[in-house]
């Protein structure tokens, strides 16, 4: 099963569907992200960590060269920084949606992308079926996430899947 934060766009945002607002983002190691970190970057619009990572890239390696490192250390570590940029991604991505407005309204998961954004929209039609009143359904999750979507941030009483030592029921 992969994990999946779901982002709805700004208020201001003009989409032509409703199912166009959300963005799913897999929180997994990103083998494009690894291979090819500036196209990745570009791809998703993330021009501020497009320009950390070539100011902070560029740095260390002029300070390898300063210092005399060889040609395999610079290999090595910029090996290293490709896999950080791969490993943290998914979160590189978070951040600039946010950055731009985006609301991280909960987590689903799913057997791939398609399963996940299919439970989602079950649960968010079953949500606003039963706000307009068009259904019996039990309501969604407070806080604007849809019924069977785990709201960000969770309950303080519960540490993962386990309730805090004496927490109630």
């Amino acid at each position: 099963m992969s994990v999946y934060t779901v982002h709805e766009a700004p208020a201001s945002a003009s989409a032509s569907s409703a199912a166009e607002r959300f963005i799913f983002v897999r929180d997994s190691f990103s083998w494009w992200a690894f291979f090819l970190a500036p196209l990745w970057m570009l791809r998703h619009r993330m021009w501020l960590v497009l320009a950390g990572y070539v100011v902070i890239s560029g740095a260390i390696e002029a300070t390898l060269v300063t210092f005399g490192a060889s040609p395999t250390a610079i290999a090595v570590v910029g090996l290293l920084i490709s896999l950080l940029v791969g490993l943290e991604a998914s979160t590189l991505r978070r951040l600039s949606l946010r950055r731009r407005g985006w609301s991280n309204i909960g987590v689903i998961s799913g057997a791939d992308l398609e399963d996940a954004e299919r439970r989602f929209f079950e649960a968010w039609l079953r949500q606003t079926r039963a706000q307009s009143g068009t259904s019996h359904e039990t309501p969604g999750a407070p806080g604007g996430a849809p019924a069977g979507v785990a709201r960000v941030p969770q309950t303080p009483n519960v540490i993962g899947l386990f309730p805090e030592p004496g927490a109630g029921p």
